[in-house]
This record gives C-alpha cells, structure tokens and sequence, in this order.
C-alpha cells in the first residue's frame, strides 16, 4: 500500500496544498514564499527521503509566522495519514548531525502521543532575522506544530552552534535523518511495534 497524502488548507491567513510519499528518493518541489523556509523544507524533504511537494502561499506581508505555522501543520496532517497503522515501521530513531560549529539530535518515537521538546538554542537565538523573513523562533514552532499534527514524539537538542543559519539547518537535518530511520519499514516488525497493539 503506497505511504502518500494529499492535503489542501485554507484558512483567511494562508493557503497550503502538499503532497508527499514516505518511500520516495527525497525529490522536493517547494514553494512557500518565505525563502529561508524552502531551504529548510527541501533539506527535510532531501534528508528524511520522503518526496515533497508545497505550494504554499499567505499574508507575509504582515508575517511569515502564518505561512509557515500552516505549512508545518499541514506536513504534520499529511505525515499521519500517510503513516497509516504503522504496522512494520522502526518507531524509535535518532540523529546527530553536524553544519560546520553547528551541531544537532533529534530523537524520534511515532508515538500515537504528541509531544516536543527543544532544547539547547543559545540565548538571542529566538530574535535572529535569518534570511530576511524567517526568526530563529519559529524553528521550534515548526518542530512543536509538525510533531502535535503528526502525532509523534520529538526531542530536539541543539548540542553546539553559533551561527543562526547553521543552527536552523542543522535542526531542520537532524530531525529529517531521524525521521527518516523511524518511519522506515523495518522487515524484522510483524504488525504495530507497540504492546499495546496501536499506536
């Protein structure tokens, strides 16, 4: 059974329609508007391997919070309905990935239970302007709106880093790589990898 979703949202803030397939090459098509934002999505999409494509548009006239809010909801939605029952993933994974000083782990557990924590991120960081357009801050809200809509459980921890470009990207590159592991069908897993049977 193919592991794809389709989801359209529109809201009187933004409009967001994403596709993507969990066994793909890591091939992106990504449009957000926010420039720094494409580049964090289409490194998602490269590192976790799964097929991506975003078009999405709001009022960033105002703010890209929107834009990007509703992008990472909608990538949550459509990562839960592609992942299905479950049945035959990894769960659990996680990953440590340096960018030059920057150095990132995401764990990952697709739990059935939301949850994320992110720590680490040096004082300052959450005010950054990286890009023109895209605060530090709203790395986690990504990570926090990604793992609530998905159903997952996320630990990001920024180990190192100073630059607030090389921070974002090496959080963006950890939680792809981890995600990528615990969403992979794992051919030893007979049924949901849980004792409860669910998740």
């Amino acid at each position: 059974m193919a592991r794809t979703a389709t989801i359209v949202r529109e809201t009187s803030e933004s409009r967001v329609e994403l596709s993507l397939n969990l066994d793909g090459t890591g091939k992106t098509e990504i449009n957000t508007t926010v420039p720094f934002y494409n580049h964090m999505m289409t490194a998602l999409g490269k590192h976790s391997l799964i097929d991506l494509k975003i078009d999405a548009h709001g009022d960033t006239d105002i703010d890209a919070h929107h834009t990007v809010e509703d992008t990472a909801i909608v990538f949550g939605e459509a990562l839960k309905q592609a992942l299905g029952d479950k049945r035959g993933i990894r769960r659990f994974a996680d990953a440590t990935v340096p960018l030059d000083e920057a150095l990132a782990k995401a764990v990952v557990d697709v739990s059935g239970r939301p949850y994320c924590v992110c720590t680490g991120e040096p004082e300052g960081f959450q005010y950054a302007m990286i890009g023109g357009h895209f605060t530090g801050s709203l790395v986690r809200h990504v990570m926090e709106s990604i793992a609530f809509h998905a159903d997952i459980c996320l630990h990001l921890q920024l180990i190192a880093g100073r630059d607030p470009h090389h921070i974002a990207e090496a959080e963006f590159k950890a939680f792809a790589r981890a995600l990528r592991f615990a969403i992979e069908p794992d051919p030893r897993v007979d049924g949901v990898p849980s004792t409860k049977g669910a998740l």
